[in-house]
Order: C-alpha cells, then structure tokens, then sequence
C-alpha cells in the first residue's frame, strides 16, 4: 500500500497512547458523520476515563501537530487532510473481508467469462455499491497482437463484433448493418479479416487494411467493404485512449451536509466528465506496487473537489500494468473497508486477465 500524501514532522514519536486513542476517536466520528466532534462526547467514548478538561489539552497538542483543526467557531474537531494521511499510514487497521464478499467479487468478474469489457462494467458496479462510493476503472486500449475477428448476425438490423486477442481476452461491439444484408456478407467480411490481421496490433490492423481495401477497391464486394470498415471502426479512438467506466456518482450526493460539500461534488462530477484527464489514472497506478491513497489536495485527479482516490493497477499474464481500478469519494471514507476492497477486485482482475 502506498499513500502519496505530503508526511507531518515525525507525529508517531510524539503521541503517547492517549494521544492516539483521542486522535483515532476523532477520525472515527469524522468518518461515520462528517461533523465535528467534542471533548464531551470523547471523554464518553475514551477506554479510559479522562475528564473534559484533559482531552482539551490532547486536542490542543494534536492541533498544534497539524493533525485537527476547529472548523470555524466550533468547539469540536475535524482531522486535517493531514491528519488523515498520517492516520491512514500509520494508525489504521486494515479490515479484512469476509468470505461472502471475496466470493461475491471473485463471481461478478468471472460471470461475464472471457469478455472483459463486460468484467469491468460488472465489476466496477459491484465496487461502488460495495463502497457506497463512485467506481471507476480504466482500461486502455488493446494493443495485444489480434488473433481472430467474427461477425455474428444479431435482429433489426444489428451485427456483433467479436475480437479475440492472442492473450485470449474477448471484446464485444454491436454495429448497425442493412436488415436486409446477406448473411453471406458476413461471413466474406470475417474471412476476410482474418487473412490480414492475424499478429497485429488494432492500431496495425487498421493501417494495414484501410490500405488493402483502397488498394482492392474493384476486388472486394461494396457491402463488404463497408461492413469491414464499421467493424474495425467500433474500436476507434487515438493513440493513448482507453475505456473509462464510471459507475455510482449518486452515490456521492448522500449525506451531504452543507452547500460547500455539494460545491466540492459538482467539481468531483466535473472532473469524472473529463475523460481526457483520467488517463493519468494509469500514469499514477504504474507509480507503485499495491493500493495508492490520495487524499484531498494532493489528489491529482480530483483536487478541486477536495476528494479522496483509493486506486490499484491490475496486470496482464506478462505481469504488465494494462489498468486501473478504484474508488472515488469524499475525504471522509472508510479507509480501513475500502483499501482492501480495492486490491482484493484489481487483483481478482489480475487473474481473470492471466
């Protein structure tokens, strides 16, 4: 696990137990409500008696540490972003998950068999509704040399597109055809897709025959060509680009407390929309091994929003980083349930793709 939050000044050697326990009942109530909370309702809540007055005097240490602060005239305390990187490196405790939910995400991956677009989509609902959070997964283009390319004949009009790479993943595509397009036409589209792109990339492929098809123009039948060139089509896009899912930003709009917090999800919304953007979600995944953290202001992503990214990469049988998957939300999560959720469905990912 690897939290890229900026670090405060050595905080572990100076909080002794009580200051910890104080500390750790403070981002408990910030996750579980989002509101302040008093010395009063500490000194409840405290292993070990301690009067109002002393807990003040631990908060007034943790304050000047940078791990609290009093949000305007309060008498309570928030952790800083600070704060909550500090607890997230050093004093939480990582859950574990049980059984049911293991052979729940380990289920929704594989339900959609070798098709991995449909993986990803099931998946990425499952983490968000397992998270109460937005997931989001990003997956990059294939550029795994093709193996075989099928046109399948669906009703009203409608052809799917099956490729197969040589890794064995599946994509699927539906595209739009005459509804009175021979079925023979198919058949000559798909065989002759796979005279010529068999051990190319997609980006190959398209070169290649865009080139043969202008070259053969008189050779090859018009429906053909037409349906050849939509079928290679339904994977366009430029170098770099890839899919994005986004699912459960609903999600974020629960237990909203105030017009600033709505204010920070309308700059979270804004930056999941900009698809150009969350291509550094690969970028920040090739970073480090495991689950990253980025909490508040040094999220790269979402800064503006003030919000927090749980991310972690899964890897190809090469053992090549080929997408992300993570979790988006308010800075207030629950960090100790979500972080293995995370990495447990990146690395159930791993495995389906292996």
């Amino acid at each position: 696990m690897s939290d890229k939050g900026s670090t405060i000044a050595s905080p572990v050697r100076q909080l002794n137990d009580r200051s910890r326990e104080v500390f750790r009942l403070i981002v408990d109530s910030y996750v579980e409500t989002g509101e302040p909370v008093g010395s009063r309702t500490l000194s409840a809540r405290l292993s070990q008696p301690l009067s109002p007055a002393s807990i003040r005097a631990v908060m007034a240490d943790l304050e000047d540490l940078g791990l609290i602060y009093a949000p305007h005239t309060s008498a309570g305390r928030l952790p800083t972003e600070a704060g909550l990187r500090f607890f997230v490196s050093g004093l939480m405790e990582i859950g574990r998950l049980d059984d049911a939910e293991r052979t729940l995400i380990e289920s929704r991956c594989r339900q959609s068999g070798r098709d991995f677009s449909s993986a990803l989509e099931s998946t990425t609902s499952l983490l968000s509704g397992l998270s109460r959070c937005a997931g989001l997964v990003f997956a990059p283009k294939a550029e795994a040399p093709l193996k075989h390319v099928e046109f399948v004949a669906l009703e009203n009009g409608r052809a799917l597109v099956v490729l197969v790479t040589r890794d064995g993943l599946v994509e699927n595509r539906v595209i739009a055809i005459p509804e009175d397009l021979p079925r023979s036409v198919l058949t000559e589209a798909t065989n002759y897709l796979n005279a010529h792109i068999v051990g190319r990339t997609m980006g190959e492929a398209k070169a290649f025959i865009s080139n043969e098809l202008e070259r053969q123009r008189s050779e090859i039948d018009a429906l053909t060509k037409k349906v050849v060139e939509d079928g290679l089509a339904v994977w366009g896009g430029g170098p770099g680009e890839g899919a994005l899912i986004v699912r459960g930003q609903a999600n974020l709009l629960q237990d909203v407390h105030a017009i600033e917090e709505l204010d920070r999800i309308r700059n979270l919304f804004e930056a999941l929309e900009a698809k150009e953007r969350m291509l550094s979600l690969l970028d920040i995944a090739n970073q480090a091994e495991g689950v990253q953290i980025f909490i508040g202001s040094d999220n790269p992503l979402f800064e503006a929003s003030g919000s927090s990214l749980i991310v972690a990469p899964f890897r190809s049988g090469q053992d090549k980083i080929v997408g992300a998957i993570g979790v988006v939300g308010p800075t207030r999560l629950n960090y100790g349930r979500i972080i293995p959720l995370v990495d447990f469905t990146a690395k159930v990912l791993t495995r389906l793709i292996g």
